[in-house]
């Protein structure tokens, strides 16, 4: 990818939930060649200086890696508390999505080298969406053509996640922390094939992917 040399880029793979909607660790899972998370810690390491995993507690002594806290929020900080401080871009990847290419990596990783806080990718939504308040009333219906489907990896300017996770806030991505700081936050295209293992069909997906892939 074309980058500034002085651009040191760092990504946190977030591995450390315990699969309570799933039924088990699903980063444990074997896709193709390779667990989940090892699929999604290798494309990251070729896209970065330095990778940190981080994973649940109680596997640390055998896996390696940071140990995750109680939310992904808390997990995310515990492995940025990992990054050396020299890192300028600090890359967040969900390990549940094993197939993000070194193409979307290069692309959220060039959006901040070019001023962006944060870039993230996202996939145009199709589905008529409905916002809904109390008693399931909807409230209103947001056009389609302003909403994305959001993915990681997610980059950000080192300074600013670190800056934006400083208060110890929760979110459902790390983006939406920096959004609450005004941070300046882009969407690059994603990919579809880029999909999140949330369920078992999800994972037999997954499979039939990779094995058509060759991974």
């Amino acid at each position: 990818m074309s980058l500034d040399a002085a651009e040191i880029v760092w990504t946190i793979v977030v591995a450390g939930g315990t699969g309570a909607r799933f039924g088990r660790a699903k980063q444990f899972e074997v896709v193709g060649k390779r667990r989940v998370v090892d699929q999604a810690a290798a494309v990251a390491r070729a896209a970065s200086d330095g990778v940190v995993i981080v994973v649940p507690a109680e596997v640390v002594a055998s896996e390696g890696g940071v140990a995750g806290g109680a939310t992904r929020s808390e997990s995310v900080r515990a492995g940025l508390a990992a990054v050396p401080a020299e890192a300028t871009i600090v890359c967040v990847h969900d390990a549940a999505r094993p197939f993000a290419s070194a193409h979307l990596f290069a692309a959220v990783i060039e959006a901040v080298a070019a001023g962006a806080d944060a870039a993230v990718p996202g996939i145009a939504v199709t589905d008529t969406i409905k916002r809904i308040g109390a008693g399931n009333v909807v409230v209103d219906t947001p056009p389609r053509e302003s909403l994305v489907a959001v993915q990681t990896p997610q980059a950000f300017r080192a300074s600013v996640l670190r800056a934006a996770h400083a208060g110890g806030g929760e979110a459902t991505d790390d983006a939406a922390l920096v959004e609450s700081c005004g941070g300046k936050v882009v969407v690059v295209a994603g990919e579809q094939t880029n999909r999140k293992i949330t369920n078992l069909d999800d994972l037999v997906w997954a499979r039939e992917h990779a094995d058509a892939a060759g991974l």
